[in-house]
Formats: C-alpha cells, sequence, structure tokens
C-alpha cells in the first residue's frame, strides 16, 4: 500500500505542480473544475446515492454552481487591487469558514449529533456544496492574484499551500506510524494520534522556515507565515476527520479507487477543500 502511494504520488506531484504554473489561468480554472466535479461523483455515495443518475445529478449541480461563480465574478475582477478581494467573494470565503466551524462541531460531537443530518440526503448535499463550491473559488482566488504583473506570483501562493498541507500529511503519516500512541478522535477516525498531528505541524512549520530561508524572508514575514502554517495544519486535520466522519456514517471506506494506493479524489484532497479558503483568507488580510 505504501508502495503505491508513493508511486501515485509521484506522478501527480509533478503533473499538479505544471498544471498550476503553466496552464493559462481560464485553463487553470477549468482543470480546478473537473477535478471537484469527480470529486462531487465521489461524494454521492457519501449522501447514500447508489444510483449513477442521481450521483450524476450532484455533480451537475456542482458544476452549475461553479460556472455560476464563474460568470458572476470574472477571473480578472477578483482582485480589486494587490491586497484587496471583491466583496462578493470575501463573503463565499465566510461562508466557507462558518460551515467549516459547524464542521469542527459535527466532528468533535460525533456521532452524537449525527442523527439530523445523516438522516437527511439533503443536508449532506448541501454540506457537499459548501466543502465543494468554495474550494474552487478559493484556488482561483489565489492563481489570479497579480496574474498580470507576474502570472507566477499566484501559483506560489497554491504551492506553499501545497508544501504545508503535503508537508503536514507526510510528518504526521510516519510520526503517528513510529511513535503514535494516544488516539486524535477514534470515533471518527482510528488510524490518526495526537503524536501525528504534532509531528505534522512542526514537519510543515519546519518545511515552510526552510523555504523562507532560501527565499529571504524578514522576521515579520517568518512569524506571519507560520503562524498561518500552525492555522492552516490544524485545520487540514479537521478536512481529513470530516471526510472521514461522512465515510463511517455511510459505511464507506474510501471515496473512490481512481488513486491507487490513495483511494478517490476526495480521499487526497480533503485536507486542501478546508484549508484552502481560510488560507485564501489569510492572505487577504495578512499579506506577506
Amino acid at each position: 500500500m505504501l508502495i503505491h502511494r508513493i508511486i501515485t504520488a509521484l506522478l501527480l506531484a509533478p503533473a499538479a505542480i505544471a498544471a498550476i504554473f503553466y496552464l493559462p489561468l481560464a485553463y487553470f480554472s477549468g482543470a480546478i473544475l473537473a477535478v471537484l466535479a469527480i470529486g462531487a461523483w465521489e461524494w454521492g455515495p457519501l449522501m447514500g446515492f447508489s444510483s449513477k443518475r442521481r450521483r450524476i445529478a450532484f455533480v451537475v449541480t456542482n458544476v452549475v454552481l461553479m460556472l455560476g461563480l464563474w460568470y458572476y465574478l470574472p477571473l480578472e475582477q477578483l482582485w480589486l487591487n494587490k491586497s484587496e478581494l471583491n466583496t462578493s467573494s470575501i463573503n463565499i470565503l465566510w461562508l466557507s469558514v462558518a460551515w467549516w466551524l459547524l464542521s469542527a462541531f459535527l466532528t468533535l460531537l460525533y456521532p452524537r449529533c449525527s442523527k439530523f443530518w445523516s438522516s437527511h440526503r439533503s443536508v449532506r448535499g448541501l454540506f457537499g456544496w459548501l466543502t465543494i463550491v468554495p474550494t474552487w473559488l478559493a484556488f482561483v482566488i489565489l492563481r489570479s492574484h497579480e496574474y498580470q504583473v507576474d502570472p507566477y506570483d499566484g501559483a506560489q501562493l497554491i504551492m506553499f499551500l501545497f508544501l504545508m498541507v503535503w508537508s503536514a500529511d507526510v510528518g504526521a503519516y510516519f510520526v503517528g506510524k513510529s511513535i503514535g500512541k494516544h488516539k486524535l478522535m477514534p470515533n471518527v477516525s482510528p488510524g490518526k494520534t495526537i503524536e501525528g498531528f504534532v509531528g505534522g505541524v512542526v514537519v510543515a512549520c519546519l518545511m515552510i522556515a526552510i523555504a523562507g530561508y532560501i527565499i529571504g524572508w524578514n522576521t515579520t514575514q517568518f512569524i506571519t507565515v507560520l503562524s498561518v502554517t500552525v492555522l492552516i495544519t490544524t485545520i487540514s486535520v479537521l478536512g481529513d476527520l470530516n471526510e472521514s466522519m461522512f465515510k463511517r456514517q455511510a459505511g464507506v471506506k474510501d471515496s473512490g479507487s481512481i488513486l491507487p494506493g490513495h483511494g478517490g479524489i476526495l480521499d487526497r484532497i480533503d485536507s486542501l477543500t478546508a484549508t484552502a479558503p481560510i488560507y485564501a483568507l489569510c492572505y487577504v488580510f495578512f499579506g506577506w
């Protein structure tokens, strides 16, 4: 299993990085939309959908919502200037924050508060929209930053997000496997440990600090970005636990099988769905 995970990661990582840096903004936005459409397909079983017709209908609703945002918030008008995002985009990101606060509450109390949402497919569908759609907007917001001035500026912002999440994921996996003893949330994800969580945060901070040293950050930038790193890596665990909760309730082990060793698309991007909108907000308000 570990070999499959490594091989898949080695194939996917270069492709993802190339798409982030070299796809034109509109093509990048379309590629992210396509990835999240697959994620919406995988969300179907988490709602209890077994028929392809219902799963396709849920995919269509997500695609329509994302295309609606694309139309209502044109790519070139997302940023009013270098540090100011348009109000509608900020409001949607804050809506995402509200959803993840609710998600944290539901996850911490699981299974005590699961009866209502688990018995209503419409509620789980709403949760799916709130998970998937703002993620698309967050990635487009990040990628479009200063795009006309420097087409790689937004790509670098996304790569820092990936570095935070991926390094925390790798650190948590190996630290948890080697010394993990105390379960983080056994009712939701029995394999996660407190030691793994802490190890992931430390590894992520170390990697970000190395990157900042290479780039030449000043003290203020180090303090800002390392603080954001602690926040983002903590939230990344929430994204993972959130999907684990829905899979456990639905009796599903993996969201899909499209990625050998990783399961489905949602299994690979669950942390990013939670972190991308909050990371985008952090950059809007703090910058670096």
